[in-house]
């Protein structure tokens, strides 16, 4: 029976040969990249920019592109190119956060459901039902109420609503688990609920929150942009991606240059990250797995 506890294993783990069919996988591949120059693009960010992205020079305002200002100036005359630099700063921020919120209390509530079961279970998922009716931007429309717009306000609006998914994904997928042998023997050689759930549960259902991490972090990247565009989310003078769309929509037909670029950050940005969750969630499959 020790020997059952011993060999209990996780899915697919991420070894060499994780990243050799990794590497014959186009999605993953294509989604591996463009998340890298997302996170490239925010670090770079906090040692250069081509300008200074927070310097307002009107006699700039709606300069052309050119050697000196790559995707020219905004209506401020600010540098387009450091503006999305940066904003790719906040949007990183915004969604790393907001989705390990999600990720901690979420996976957290749904272990417990899964391991306590009865009226725990029924509390726990029909709060996640309650909690589905409160949208990321309506959630941060009645925090804004309260409290005023910010980042901090979005983080907290989007990470409350990643909470329900989290934890329904993690009951349904844990329960999974208790029926599986390992954790009857577990059972049977004396160990408790917690540590079960700890030492085999939870690791074995850790695949499936990464794959749903990385899928919630490309929601979260466009809730902050719908929330900025609002002016729920990022403040000035920090940059953000939904409030340069929401600055240029006055100048579309004048210079829509100024809509296109950070619509184009916010879509690659968006496209790598589901790339890079579906791909994922091919890798994890052990029956995919086989037949790559």
């Amino acid at each position: 029976m020790s020997a059952v506890l011993e060999t209990a294993p996780v899915p697919v783990p991420a070894g060499p040969g994780f990243w050799r069919r990794a590497r014959r996988h186009p999605s993953f591949m294509i989604g591996l990249v463009l998340t890298a120059l997302l996170v490239l693009a925010a670090a770079l960010s906090f040692g250069w920019t081509p300008h200074n992205p927070y310097e307002i020079d009107m006699g700039l305002r709606l300069r052309a592109p050119d050697a000196k200002y790559w995707l020219g100036t905004d209506p401020f005359g600010r540098d387009i190119a450091s503006l999305l630099l940066v904003g790719a700063r906040a949007s990183i921020i915004v969604g790393v956060v907001a989705v390990g919120i999600g990720l901690v209390v979420g996976t957290a509530l749904g272990l417990l459901a899964s391991a306590k079961r009865g009226w725990v279970e029924e509390v726990i998922m029909r709060l996640a039902d309650f909690g589905f009716a409160f949208p990321a931007i309506l959630s941060a429309i009645m925090l804004t109420a309260v409290f005023g717009p910010g980042m901090v306000i979005a983080i907290v609006a989007i990470g409350i609503y990643n909470i329900p998914t989290f934890a329904r994904i993690t009951r349904a997928s844990a329960n999974a688990v208790w029926g599986r042998e390992f954790v009857l023997a577990a059972r049977a050689c004396g160990k408790g609920t917690f540590a079960i759930t700890i030492e085999h549960v939870l690791p074995n259902i850790l695949s499936v929150l990464i794959v749903q991490a990385t899928i919630r972090f490309a929601i979260a990247i466009l809730a902050e942009a719908a929330l900025s565009y609002l002016g729920l989310g990022t403040q000035p003078p920090q940059p953000s991606w939904g409030r340069m769309l929401s600055e240029a929509q006055t100048l579309l037909f004048q210079a829509p240059r100024l809509a296109v670029f950070p619509g184009l950050a916010i879509a690659f940005a968006v496209l790598g990250l589901n790339l890079l969750g579906d791909g994922l969630r091919d890798l994890f499959d052990p029956r995919l797995a086989r037949k790559r």
